[in-house]
């Protein structure tokens, strides 16, 4: 799977599950974040994946119960999406026509 994803980009999370794991984990689905790392990632018990590290989150060290002890673990690029601007929104101004003279206003009488 290819990924366009870079530091600095908005990104939304569209998947906040996560299987055999009762720590919240900080992402919510729907909510938009900024990319502060992205790359490769080895961890020894989840193999090797494409990961991002967020602006707005610090995941710390995992050494708690359930932990593995990363240090501040990326997450599977594949819980987001890149965020989509509104690409059309400079096009949707001409669909409404706009006067090019200026309309003289009336004169009181």
């Amino acid at each position: 799977m290819s990924y366009d994803f870079h530091v600095g980009q908005k990104v939304v999370c569209i998947d906040d599950t996560f299987k055999h794991v009762s720590i919240d984990q900080g992402i919510r689905k729907g909510e938009i974040y900024t990319i502060r790392w992205v790359g490769e990632y080895t961890h020894y018990i989840d193999g090797t994946f494409f990961g991002i590290k967020l602006q707005e989150i610090d995941r710390g060290n995992d050494d708690g119960p359930e932990g593995y002890g990363a240090a501040d673990m990326p997450f599977r690029a594949t819980r987001f999406r890149p965020l989509v601007e509104d690409k059309l929104k400079s096009l949707r101004g001409l669909l409404t026509p706009t006067p090019t003279k200026k309309v003289k206003e009336k004169e009181k009488v």
